[in-house]
């Protein structure tokens, strides 16, 4: 078995365990749990985000640093590809929402692949450009639904995504047989199908598994980790939606305190989000920001339009060519060399 992702599930699973003993009555760890580990967990998550993003805005990119897949501006018989590689800003937002909204450089990711013996071909990565958009776009509606549990009242865009997202019910009302689910949230199983094609595609494919650490694994067992204990808590056991919201509201505030009636799972729950928030500014998770930071995405392409002079070049004398061939000219008209001044015309 690969001892990467298998040191990543024992890391998470010991993360779970831990919490969840150490919540259980008895323990007395909750406040460590509940209050210290998430306020811990944010700074580290603000600080370091903001850090990362400046520390890569304080990087100088003097040159335009431009995508090989479309034609620069040039002579006025070439077609510019005005998206992949703008002159404008214009062109520029268009090329950025593109690529955060849809993925488009991931879409039009290819994979080698050899068939009918030493034939080479390429194939389009259509499953990973749904896989990530799946995983991306089910990740952002939890946190958006996950709102609720912070503001008060709950802003309108919240119970939208909410109402749209748990639009599937399930029940089975017969005389012998009566059960049912409440609004099952499809983010939730999308997220956490999304996160394991991931996971089985670092395993399975060789190429990607060769290149596979720890850090790649670790970040997709935690979100597993947390997608299932929230469904759990949602669909197979009883929480106390009244005292989770007080906890998180008293989070929010400032004014933390721990109702009574609050289990184990939760905790733990808490305690793996707050894990992942404290490793984000560390992983490569943090292409959340440094998308929009890309100097291949956010840049124009006008190096033929623009001459781009590095800012902290010394000084450097230049010979240019006219005096070249003012020192040399006769020497080089015996030589046969051309110039573009004869001797006579000098004179």
């Amino acid at each position: 078995m690969n001892k990467n992702y298998m040191v990543s599930l024992i890391a998470v699973i010991v993360l779970f365990l831990i919490a969840y003993v150490g919540t259980q009555q008895g323990a007395g760890l909750q406040m460590v749990f509940a209050i210290i580990v998430p306020y811990l967990a944010v700074i580290l998550f603000v600080v370091g985000f903001a850090r990362r993003v400046m520390g890569w805005a304080r990087s100088a990119v003097p040159f335009r640093i431009t995508t090989t897949c479309g034609q620069q501006p040039s002579l006025p018989w070439f077609k510019q590809a005005k998206i992949d590689n703008p002159s404008s800003t214009v062109g520029v937002v268009i090329r950025m929402f593109l690529e955060i909204v849809c993925f488009r450089s991931l879409f039009r990711n290819s994979r080698m692949k050899l068939r009918g013996g030493p034939h080479l071909t390429y194939q389009l990565e259509l499953f990973l450009w749904i896989g990530a958009l799946a995983f991306h776009y089910a990740f952002f509606a939890i946190v958006v639904r996950h709102l609720r549990f912070f503001t008060e009242p709950v802003p309108f865009f919240v119970t939208l995504t909410e109402n749209l997202d748990s639009f599937f019910r399930t029940e089975v009302l017969y005389d012998a047989v009566q059960w049912g689910l409440p609004g099952i949230y499809i983010s939730g199983f999308v997220l956490l199908v999304a996160a394991l094609y991931l996971f089985l595609r670092r395993v399975f494919i060789p190429q990607v598994r060769y290149i596979s650490l720890v850090a790649d694994f670790f970040p997709l067992f935690l979100i597993m980790g947390i997608a299932l204990s929230g469904i759990f808590m949602r669909y197979f056991t009883k929480v106390d939606i009244v005292a989770i919201k007080e906890l998180t509201m008293g989070l929010v505030t400032f004014r933390p305190t721990i109702p009574d009636g609050i289990s184990a799972v939760f905790f733990a729950h808490v305690f793996l989000v707050s894990v992942l928030l404290a490793y984000f500014p560390f992983s490569k998770l943090m292409h959340l920001g440094g998308i929009f930071l890309s100097p291949t995405r956010n840049m124009t392409g006008n190096s033929r339009q623009v001459r781009h002079v590095n800012p902290w070049n010394y000084p450097v004398k230049v010979h240019t060519y006219d005096e070249y061939e003012d020192d040399f000219r006769e020497k080089m008209v015996e030589a046969g060399l051309p110039v573009v001044k004869m001797p006579e015309e000098q004179a």
